[in-house]
């Protein structure tokens, strides 16, 4: 037997998550950005309208959400397949409840913040932990997708409106969130806060990061955007993210069970 082959009880000491470094981090922030340059592509590029952009990647976040579920380990492309998933899907969503429907920046972020903690509460109440390192069966994993599926939509809203409605501009709000998520890095490094809140703490900041940055990549120019192109934007942040799946270290995280 190869040493190196993971025995199953190593497996089974594995949470389907991977280990968070700074790798970890990177590829985030290159997803949620690619989440809003390719679900811009979608819906207004391709000028399919959200409502349509959203069925299309729902359906795609279903698929890739069912294969990770009957994953018996951790692979990395196929769970960096379904982060990219919950942000174009959370992109369209979002952008089909504040703009088609009329909710606003506003009452959308408000909204998707309270679905995003009662998420959080319901699985906390169930299984005593929000901790990655206990996503180990199915039934972890489903609360653990919601929630993210809301983070990353909560995330594209509060972008747009730091953005647009608190009038700072793309630069400015990806500037507000990139110094927020130093706060929560300081934290990290010199205090004693639990692991765990930071860690979604800093998780729920890297999509309104990355959502204002890709607005800034594809927007127009009167509206302080660069005006690149969303297929070129989206094929250049795919295939850097794919470089750092295959590059930087991908390791499934210990679990806690």
């Amino acid at each position: 037997m190869n040493p190196n082959t993971p025995t199953p009880n190593d497996a089974a000491a594995l949470a389907k998550v991977p280990e968070v470094t700074l790798g970890f981090w990177v590829i985030k922030i290159a997803a949620t950005t690619l989440g809003e340059t390719g679900g811009d592509a979608v819906s207004m590029s391709m000028q399919l309208g959200y409502l349509e952009a959203t069925a299309i990647f729902a359906l795609l976040f279903a698929l890739c959400v069912s294969a990770q579920i009957r994953a018996r380990r951790f692979r990395p492309f196929l769970y960096w397949a379904t982060i990219i998933a919950t942000t174009t899907v959370g992109t369209t969503l979002a952008d089909f409840a504040d703009r088609s429907l009329g909710i606003g920046y506003a009452d959308g972020s408000a909204l998707l913040l309270g679905l995003l903690l009662g998420t959080l509460w319901a699985w906390h109440r169930t299984l005593g932990t929000v901790s990655i390192r206990t996503v180990d069966s199915p039934r972890v994993e489903a609360f653990y997708w919601v929630t993210i599926l809301f983070s990353q939509t909560l995330g594209t809203a509060l972008g747009d409106w730091t953005a647009s409605t608190a009038g700072l501009g793309y630069t400015g709000a990806a500037l507000v969130f990139a110094a927020l998520l130093a706060v929560v890095a300081a934290a990290y490094f010199w205090t004693g806060v639990s692991r765990t809140v930071l860690f979604w703490a800093a998780f729920i900041l890297t999509r309104p990061l990355g959502a204002t940055v890709g607005d800034f990549l594809d927007k127009p120019l009167n509206a302080g955007g660069l005006a690149l192109s969303r297929y070129s934007a989206s094929a250049v942040l795919l295939v850097f993210i794919a470089a750092c799946i295959l590059l930087l270290p991908q390791r499934a995280a210990r679990s806690a069970h």
